[in-house]
């Protein structure tokens, strides 16, 4: 068995001294251990009750979630019609012109390149 740290000998200790302190609260009181025991066992079903209801609440989460998406979409701010159309002819231009400019590069450039050095007989 490991050794325990001074941090969990000090909080058993403190464990043991509040039992002490209760058990002798409880005979000034005049209550039997076994009523304090039926106490104690009624707290547990309760702390399991409580338990077992925030197991069931992530099903609530989960729509919660979805409920707090569709606000968030709310709250955007959604382009016009004009600026859609805008920005796609500038997307569309823009893949126009750089594969104009990789068919040149390929075509004028490259090709007489590697015609060229085959003629040399350098293999590549």
């Amino acid at each position: 068995m490991a050794k325990k740290s001074k941090t969990q000998r000090a909080k058993a200790s403190a464990n043991r001294q509040a039992k002490k302190a209760q058990a002798s609260a409880l005979e000034a009181q005049g209550i039997s251990a076994e009523e304090a025991a039926k106490k104690t066992e009624a707290e547990k079903q309760q702390s399991k009750k409580a338990a077992q209801k925030k197991a069931e609440k992530p099903k609530k989460k989960r729509f919660k979630f979805l409920r707090e998406v569709k606000a968030e979409l709310k709250r955007v701010t959604w382009p016009t019609r004009a600026e859609v159309l805008r920005w796609t002819g500038v997307v569309v231009a823009a893949l126009v012109f750089f594969g104009v400019f990789v068919a040149v590069l390929d075509n004028l450039i490259v090709t007489p390149l590697i015609v060229a050095l085959s003629g040399l007989g350098v293999g590549i």
